[in-house]
This record gives C-alpha cells, structure tokens and sequence, in this order.
C-alpha cells in the first residue's frame, strides 16, 4: 500500500454519492443527476462561485442522513424501506394522495390484524411520526457533513432539505426565503429527476410548476422553465459520462484538493452513514477497524499501511447501504431470496470503492471480506490464493466484531465464547496468523488496562 497523492474531494464525494442512491431506492446515479441539475439552476440565479461550490456538495451529500431513519421505516410501516423511499419520492404532501400511499405501502406482507394496527397508529401519530423520522434524516446528514468538514452552509442546505417554500414541510415548518437556498435547490433538484427518470423532461417541469409556491421557491421554478429548451442538459443526464462532467462543474477556481488526513475523515464519515442504517449495526464499523488495526500493528504493518487499511476497515461494509433493513434487522432465518440479497452488498461495495483512485486499496477488501480461504464463502467463492492479507485481517475483525456485538437473532457473546469459535474456523474461514495477532493484541490490551 502507498501513500496518495492530494486528490480532488469532487471525486471522491461524487463516487460515494452512488452509495446514497441506493439506500435511496433511487435509480444509481440520483446525486450526480441533482448535483448536474442544481448547479445549472444555481449558476442560472446567479450565485457566486462560492456559493455554487457549497451548493455542489449540499446536492451531493443531501442524502447523507437518509440511513438513519431505515429501520424505524421498516417498523412503523411494517415494509421494505428501499421500496418505501423510492415510490414515497414521487408523493405530494396533500391528503388525499398520501393515505393513498400509506394504504399501498403499508404491511403488504403482513397478516391483517399487524396491519391494522400498523394503520391505527399511523393514523393517531403520522404527523409527529413524519416529523420524527425527517428530523433524524435531516439532522444525522448536517452532523454528518460538519463532521467532514463541510462549511456550516452546506450543513444548513441538508438540515432543510425536507422544509417547503409554504412552510407545511418538516421538521421546522420554515417558510419562504428562511430555508437556506441550497436547501430549496436541492428539494426542486431531487423532485425533477424522481420525474425526470420516469417521464423525461416534460413530467419533470410540469410536476414543478404543479408544486410552486407549495413546495417550491417560484422564483426556481421560473428559472428551471428557463433551461426547457436547452435538450444539451437533459441528454446530459442520462449520458454515460456524467460523473465527469458533474466534477467539471465545480467552480474551477474553487477546486477542492484533499489530503491523506481529510480522505480518513471521509471515509469514517461514511463509515457513519454505513453504521446508522441499523440498530444492530451501531458502531460496527469504527470497532472492526479499531481491531484490524491491532492486528495489523502486531503482525509489523507500517504506520501507512495502516491508516490504509483503517479506511477500508471503515468502509468494508458500504454494500449494506443497498440491502432492506426488512432483511438485515430479520430476527429470523433469511429466506432465500433475502439470503441472495445479503450476498450481494460485498459487490455493491466494490463497484462503489472501485471508482474512486484514492480508494482503490479498499475496493478489493470491500468486495472480498466474506470469502472464505476454503472457497466456501460469498459473493463468488474465490480460495486462499485470490485473498490477500490486508482482506483476511478485516475479515478477522469483523467476523470477531460480529461474535462480541447484539445482532437480531442472539445477543453478544463473551470475548472468551467468541474466541472459541473462531477457532473452530482456523484456516477454512479465519487465517491462523490473523487470529492469533487479535488474540495477542487483546491479550496486550487487557495487560495494558490491568
């Protein structure tokens, strides 16, 4: 592993949008169609260069909170929360088309006594249970996005995302010109391309006019009616080149260059992100990279090396993001189709990882930390030869994580219990000099603490 050279952020946040998408329900490429829309709009209302350069990461990251609420989804709407968010995207606020929704989505597949209740305590509480799950959404996303260093106006932009121009959005009822602009651009942003991907152009413009002055800042509305005509635009998004021209749009002069210490920010603050979207999972991500990187510190690793392989101990889970919390929070056996579902999310991570140049070391690790030496494990069965060392350490640490953690289905085990375990997978799952550098490293710790 080597050190990297200063990159840009617009290519590293761009990339890790795709993983916003998907826990989204959202076609892949969402936030690099709102980012390209946005911008056009902001640069048509005339914003300064650095406004437009804290506009580009509001339309990025908008989404960064959207794990958080997941699993209250899937309890309070008895659903799939993927499927729940997607078609919600295309609901308007009034009445009479949201009871539609609830009564659709709601329980589908569960017996009728689970769903009526579900119905009744939706029906006493569903403002304040809308409240709520947008009030986490929205705050998890601005924490988020001060946390990698992002400046307060793009924290703002997030924090309202969901407030509509008449004041009936949440979760502070604002109104007018007291939501933050990049906030109003982003919601109109995210609107056109729901309908934009379904109905081209033409839906996506009539379904703004239809919400102006409702939802939206008139004054966008006019200025998205402005770019109708301009075909060069819409084309663009659903170009195969899109994330590339989504970087060029960055104020050019305002290009932010990232270091090795701003890069571990990132990847822990998606690390976040990765670890909201269930209750089991909380913390999972900081603690399976705490303790690949004692194993990495008693088998030699240099420090470099190590902060490598914290990054993709912190991201080595990122395919979650696209798997229903209906699955991951199950108390129960996966079915199979649900088990097929799981199986995926080690691909999904290298596909996202895979596209980022300063990330590239964690793409690999990402898609293979549930193989297993023996070829029995998953996505694709591949043995020994094929998984390297800095894959086998994580894979370590997470397996051990997961043994000494709550999950859905068990309670944490002992230190001592979850040892004993592993054992019992030495050189078929678990690499033997791995293993005994964790249990050194522990072993060191205890002694430390003595």
């Amino acid at each position: 592993m080597q050190a990297i050279e200063a990159i840009h952020l617009s290519d590293v946040v761009g990339a890790l949008s795709l993983a916003l998408d998907i826990t989204e329900g959202q076609p892949v490429g969402h936030g690099l169609r709102c980012c390209w829309i946005g911008m056009h709009l902001g640069e048509r209302i005339g914003l300064s260069p650095e406004e437009l350069s804290d506009l580009y990461y509001t339309l990025l990251l908008k989404d960064i909170g959207c794990s958080s609420n997941a699993a209250r989804i899937c309890r309070l709407y008895l659903t799939d929360d993927l499927s729940f968010k997607s078609a919600y995207k295309f609901v308007d606020t009034r009445l009479p088309e949201v009871m539609r929704f609830l009564v659709a989505h709601t329980g589908r597949s569960s017996g009728m006594i689970e769903r009526l209740q579900a119905m009744v305590n939706i029906a006493r509480n569903g403002g304040e249970i809308a409240r709520e799950l947008v009030e986490t959404r929205c705050q998890r996303g601005a924490d988020i996005a001060r946390s990698m260093r992002f400046s307060g106006a793009v924290a703002d932009g997030i924090l309202d995302l969901d407030e509509h121009w008449d004041g009936t959005g949440q979760p502070l009822r604002r109104v007018g010109e007291e939501i933050s602009i990049f906030s109003r651009i982003a919601l109109l942003s995210q609107v056109v391309d729901v309908f934009f991907m379904r109905g081209g152009a033409t839906a996506a413009i009539a379904e703004a006019r239809a919400r102006s002055g409702r939802w939206f800042d008139p004054k966008l509305v006019e200025a998205l009616e402005g770019l109708a005509g301009q075909q060069h635009i819409w084309a663009a998004m659903r170009s195969n080149d899109l994330a590339e021209r989504v970087v060029r749009l960055e104020p050019q002069s305002l290009v932010r260059e990232i270091d090795e210490s701003y890069l571990d920010d990132i990847a822990a603050g998606f690390a976040k992100v990765v670890d909201a979207k269930s209750p089991f999972t909380a913390g999972h991500s900081d603690r399976v990279a705490l303790f690949a990187d004692l194993i990495a510190e008693q088998l030699g690793y240099d420090a470099p090396s190590r902060r490598t392989l914290r990054r993709a101990a912190l991201l080595h889970d990122i395919g979650k993001l696209g798997v229903s919390n209906s699955i991951l929070d199950k108390a129960g056996r996966p079915e199979p189709d649900e088990w097929a579902e799981i199986k995926r999310h080690p691909e999904m991570g290298r596909n996202i990882l895979s596209k980022i140049a300063a990330l590239k070391d964690t793409a690999a690790i990402a898609g293979n930390h549930h193989e297993r030496l023996d070829g029995k494990g998953y996505p694709f069965g591949i043995h020994a030869g094929a998984i390297n060392v800095e894959t086998r350490i994580v894979t370590t640490a997470d397996i051990f994580d997961a043994l000494t953690a709550d999950r859905p289905y068990r309670k944490a085990m002992s230190v001592s219990a979850a040892l004993d375990i592993m054992r019992q997978d030495l050189d078929t799952a678990i690499d033997r000099r791995c293993f005994d550098a964790l249990v050194q490293g522990l072993d060191r710790v205890q002694h430390l603490a003595a």
